[in-house]
Parts: C-alpha cells; structure tokens; sequence
C-alpha cells in the first residue's frame, strides 16, 4: 500500500531505512530528488542512465537495464553494452514522473554519458579528480585550479563541481565534435594538467604508479559516464554531487552537502557552466597521440606477467 502519491507515482516505505549503514530514510532519498527535480532532470533527459539502487539488507548495484514491471511511460532507449554482450534497455529520465519513479527503486546515483541518446557528439568533457586513500582534500582543490589555467591557455573554460564522493569533477561544455575527437582532447587536457605539477597530479591509470597524487582521470569522457550533478552518492548520510563556484571551492569539504536539506544550499549548475566550446585543433592533434589509458594500462599489466613468468623460470 502506497504512503502517498506524487505525480501519479505511488511511494512506498518512505519512513523505512533507505539501505544498511546510510543512516536516512527512503524519504529523504524521494524528498532530495523530487526537490531538485527541475534542475536534475534537465541533466539526464534524453541519455541513457545508469543507476545504483540500494536494498536493505543487499549490497548497492548498478543497474542499466530498465526494472522489471516498469510503467509503460517510462521511456528507454536500446544500446549495445559491451561488457555483457547483449543489448540493454535504459532509461531515458526525461520527466519529474521517471525521476520519482527511480527514487522509489531506491535508485540512489545517476549517470548519465556525456553522448545524448542517437548521437555521435558528446556535448561535454569531464577531468574526474581522484585524490590518494588519505589525502587532505586542499590536493585536490590544488589540482583543480591547474586544470582551470590549462583550460584557459586552451581557449576554452569550464565548471566544477564535487563528485559527492572525494573528488572534483571539472566540467567544459563543447559542441561539433565526435566521440573519439573529444576523448583525445580529454587525454591532451589531463597531460597538460599533470605536466604543471607531476609532483601532485598524474594521469597513471594503475594505483601503484600514482604515488599519493590525484589522480587526473581522462577515461569518462566519449561513452563513458559521470555522475550527474544534485545526485546522492552511496555513502553514510547521502552526500551529494554539489556544484561549486569557482570563488567557493576553498571552503568546500567531500560530504558538506547531503541529501537532508542539501536543496536550499546548491548552487545552480547551468548557471555555473559557460556555453558549449569548439575544441582547438591543437589539442586534438595532440590528444591523438597520447594512449587511451585504460588500452595503455591493460598492455603494462600483460607486460609485466609476462615479465614475471619469466622471471619464474617460464
């Protein structure tokens, strides 16, 4: 039996334990999203979404194939995954209804690909920030500003925001070029970012060879997803992914911002984005050149058994 109805969706167990060890209710998930609907679903239309849901008593999953038993308006999109060679049915959110639906699945975090649905050009590119097990969160901010001035000397500006998690995702708006020109930008704009200071930043896609710096992730670009902005994170008390100005990034904590109350104190992320950019020649040749990292990583790890193996005696 339905607690109450929202948008013609009925929500259940709202004063139930959202999931083990989160420390909210499911209604403060249902209240968050629905507070934040009319600038989160502007984020996810018309994308394939990923989700991780939560269940007591479970641990958290991603799920990208639409929830059996969905609702017949609730819209989806086919694409090939790769991983589980077959096709899958996401959701496309692209109402408060969807949205409210999801957070009724207890759908806790929202990704989206930077590719909108029948697309070949990514409207955006993202540098994920990931600081080192331990390290104060001032490294991260530190790298952020690089990230800032090498987009600048590019010609080209970007937002930022939290990841909800422990690091920043630095954000830049583009337009007019396909998949694999972006991702080589994306690569070209990580180099640069790690060549200002190799002392704190690095682009080393495998743990061991990052040494306690963050880490400037170039790999999410294109197809691949990021977390959008207003969405929780699967952490005690339900962190949020927060928009920051630049101005504020000083004051800013991983966790400030949580599902409770966290509504009133986000910034406007479309207002913090400039408009989509043209990506300079100059670093998509460049980016051209540079190794996908998750290709460069996989053949060091091959290379390195193989080099092991004959150290055996093999």
């Amino acid at each position: 039996m339905a607690d109450e109805e929202r948008d013609g969706v009925a929500l259940t167990s709202l004063d139930s334990p959202l999931g083990d060890g989160l420390g909210v209710t499911k209604r403060a998930l249902v209240d968050h999203l629905d507070a934040v609907a009319d600038r989160l679903v502007p984020l996810l239309a018309g994308r394939p979404l990923s989700v991780v849901r939560v269940r007591p008593g479970q641990a958290p999953f991603m799920q990208r194939n639409v929830a059996k038993g969905a609702p017949p308006w609730v819209r989806t999109v086919a694409v090939w995954a790769e991983s589980a060679h077959r096709e899958v049915h996401q959701v496309l959110c692209d109402d408060r209804r969807t949205l409210l639906w999801l957070a009724n699945q207890r759908a806790v975090e929202f990704h989206v690909p930077f590719l909108p649905a029948g697309s070949r050009e990514p409207t955006g590119l993202v540098l994920d920030l990931d600081p080192p097990d331990g390290a104060d969160f001032s490294a991260v901010v530190t790298v952020a500003r690089l990230a800032r001035r090498v987009l600048e000397e590019a010609g080209l500006a970007g937002a930022v925001k939290t990841s909800g998690s422990s690091g920043l995702h630095v954000v830049v708006p583009v337009h007019g070029s396909p998949v694999e020109d972006v991702a080589a930008a994306t690569r070209a704009l990580a180099q640069r970012v790690a060549e200002l200071d190799p002392g704190i930043a690095t682009t080393a896609f495998l743990k061991e060879e990052r040494h306690g710096r963050v880490f400037v992730d170039s790999t999410r670009s294109g197809t691949g997803t990021v977390v959008a902005a207003y969405s929780p994170r699967v952490r005690p008390g339900l962190p949020v992914s927060a928009p920051v100005a630049w101005a504020d990034l000083d004051a800013v904590r991983p966790g400030d911002v949580t599902v409770t109350g966290a509504a009133a104190r986000l910034a406007d992320w479309s207002a913090l984005l400039p408009g989509p950019q043209q990506l300079p020649p100059d670093l998509l040749a460049e980016g051209r050149a540079i190794p996908v990292a998750r290709v460069q990583a996989m053949h060091e790890g091959k290379r390195r058994a193989r080099a092991r193996r004959a150290a055996g005696g093999g």
